[in-house]
């Protein structure tokens, strides 16, 4: 059978990328090749232009000492710092301020923007940057536009946009991506201290979380269910989403994601130990952690159920939230108002609070 190329494999790729036994891999086997190459020229000095310096010292500096010294081969850490010596001393060399012939020095403000549009756009080549910089008003070279990027070690865009980061890459599939999740709860029982695993799935472009269910056992059968009600083309929470996040817990079964699959939606499983990869349903498992689950003691299930769902209705309708510029997902018609008494809701005996404005 072939192998056909799915958009998700890239996605896997990226975030494989990210684990930290793959980075040191990565840079062993550049150390390792690094190595063999400089072996073969002998004692044969490599020869570096400037820009190839400028680009080592700006990398360089980024690293510790003690890591330059385990990782540079094609020159010494001294000589990497001394370069970033020279980039400093040039930044406060101010004889460029002094009246001479020949063309005018490019501004702050230009250079700035420069530097902003090429590290914010990896795929901008100089002239894309050149026209950025003539919509607001700033005429100026492609040929300036490459001084100034070789002038800060920053690559050109062939080389820029091969090192998407993975949070530019989520951002860019918001749309249609949602992550799963477990956490747990200890709860008191007849029978004692039972743990629950609470389930949840979040669409990530609006933060909105969706509680899929709880249950002491979450057997495969139980999975099964849940991911019929998840892909229900009526009112399934996955509806319209290309792909969904999740780590290698064994609840997520092959039987689970199947089912999943079958309806459209690719589920893409994150290397081990990676939580940062997650790192959306990562917050809010800490949210609803701190300012609720952990503050509570339950008697039975239908009470962790109650306090699960009225910490929701907060956390859509009354929580501002950092990662959306401090709005709340949800707000009510009346949220910003300036006039009124302000008057207090309260949820769960006063654990959750929301304030507001009264208009009657």
């Amino acid at each position: 059978m072939s192998f056909l190329f799915k958009p998700w494999h890239l996605l896997l790729m990226i975030a494989a990328g990210a684990a930290h036994v793959d980075h040191q891999r990565a840079i062993e086997y550049l150390m390792a090749e690094n190595h063999v190459l400089k072996k073969k020229l002998g004692k044969k000095r490599i020869p570096l232009t400037d820009d190839d310096r400028r680009v080592l010292a700006v990398k360089g500096k980024l690293l510790s000492r003690r890591l330059l010294e385990r990782i540079a081969t094609i020159v010494t850490p001294d000589t990497i710092m001394r370069w970033h010596r020279e980039l400093i001393a040039e930044k406060w060399d101010h004889s460029a301020k002094r009246k001479s012939a020949g063309r005018p020095t490019v501004a702050k403000e230009i250079e700035e923007l420069v530097l902003r549009f090429a590290k914010e756009n990896p795929a901008w080549g100089y002239d894309r940057i050149q026209g950025a910089l003539a919509n607001l008003g700033h005429e100026i070279s492609d040929a300036t536009v490459g001084s100034l990027l070789k002038a800060n070690g920053i690559e050109p865009a062939p080389v820029r946009k091969k090192t998407t980061t993975w949070t530019t890459f989520i951002k860019a599939h918001f749309d249609v991506l949602a992550a799963i999740d477990f956490t747990t709860v200890e709860v008191w029982t007849k029978g004692g201290l039972v743990t629950f695993y609470l389930l949840f799935v979040m669409e990530l472009k609006t933060r909105t979380v969706h509680f899929a269910g709880c249950t002491p056992n979450p057997d495969e059968p139980w999975m099964k269910q849940i991911s019929r009600n998840l892909t229900n083309f009526e009112d399934g929470f996955l509806t319209g989403k290309k792909y969904i996040l999740m780590d290698r817990d064994t609840k997520f079964s092959e039987a689970f994601r199947e089912i999943i699959e079958a309806q459209g939606t690719e589920c893409v499983r994150l290397p081990p130990r990676s939580p940062n990869l997650n790192a959306h349903i990562e917050r809010f498992m800490r949210s609803i952690k701190e300012e609720c689950l952990s503050r509570m003691i339950f008697f039975g299930e239908q009470a962790l159920r109650n306090a699960t769902i009225e910490y929701l209705q907060h956390y859509h309708t009354e929580r501002n939230h950092q990662g959306l510029k401090n709005k709340i997902i949800q707000p009510d018609a009346g949220v910003g108002a300036s006039a009124g008494t302000v008057d207090c809701r309260e949820r769960l005996g006063g654990l959750l609070r929301y304030y507001y404005r009264n208009a009657a």
